[in-house]
């Protein structure tokens, strides 16, 4: 699906204004209800993503981070107590509150804190893939309250963590697979799309915006192009229709795989 830069903006002002939640996401349904289910989930995630980045940082001071542990702290002794919220009842979503509270990632605000308890409990900085692993299966982390803390923080994290991760990594791999199967279907080597010779075909299962576009295009379509000639950009959930303005320099984008294409075989035999 094409959305034009102001279809797109109209979108993404509607989301500035909401927390990354399931809620959030049925309002924004309701809200544009014209425009698919898939096209708008990757725009409310890539939105999330970019808020997250801007705010990164302070999130990550040594001020933020004591007082996000001190919150969910364990008090020193051989069972380990917690403090107010979890004392009361351990499987409060102490974590996920304080992750909403602040407007930030659940999943990142888990990882800021069980950073701070193994740098704690190990008196080291623990690896990143110490970290990952304990993110992933939270039945790791020594320390049952945490770790269901972690548990909950990961399952109702809709843009980031593990489970988001996986989630991503299996639609990019089976849109990935669908393409394949539709090449060696139609016996394809190279073809024709709209008058444009085509020698490679990159398959983006995500909504092309301008600043994730962009960054494609330097850092994979134009070394694509320098290397192979003249490609085509599958955004499965649609694009910024503005975007597709280099296709007299060698780069077509489309949102599913065109129809109305022309093989070499094809040419022959009109002939």
């Amino acid at each position: 699906m094409k959305l034009t830069k102001a279809q797109y903006d109209e979108i993404a002002q509607f989301l500035g204004h909401m927390q990354p939640t399931r809620q959030s996401l049925r309002k924004l349904k309701e809200k544009f209800p014209s425009q698919s289910q898939s096209t708008l989930l990757s725009i409310f995630s890539q939105e999330y993503q970019k808020q997250i980045k801007r705010t990164h940082a302070k999130h990550h001071t040594a001020e933020a981070v004591e007082t996000y542990y001190q919150r969910l702290t364990y008090l020193r002794s051989l069972y380990g107590k917690y403090l107010n919220g979890v004392m009361k009842n351990a499987a409060a979503p102490v974590l996920l509150e304080l992750a909403n509270e602040v407007d930030f990632a659940p999943s990142l605000m888990a990882r800021i804190v069980l950073e701070r308890y193994l740098q704690e409990k190990e008196q080291a900085i623990p690896s990143k893939t110490l970290i990952n692993s304990m993110l992933r299966d939270p039945s790791q982390i020594p320390d049952g309250v945490l770790a269901n803390q972690v548990y909950q923080c990961t399952v109702n994290d809709c843009c980031y963590g593990p489970l988001v991760d996986c989630i991503k990594h299996a639609i990019g791999h089976e849109h990935e697979v669908l393409l394949r199967e539709m090449l060696l279907e139609k016996n394809l080597s190279f073809i024709a799309v709209e008058g444009h010779i085509i020698h490679w075909i990159e398959s983006k299962a995500s909504f092309g915006d301008e600043s994730s576009h962009q960054a494609y295009l330097q850092d994979q379509f134009w070394s694509y192009w320098n290397r192979f000639g003249p490609g085509l950009v599958i955004y499965w959930y649609g694009f910024i229709e503005e975007l597709d303005c280099h296709r007299e320099r060698g780069i077509l984008l489309k949102d599913c795989f065109p129809t109305d294409i022309v093989t070499l075989r094809h040419s022959m035999a009109q002939r």
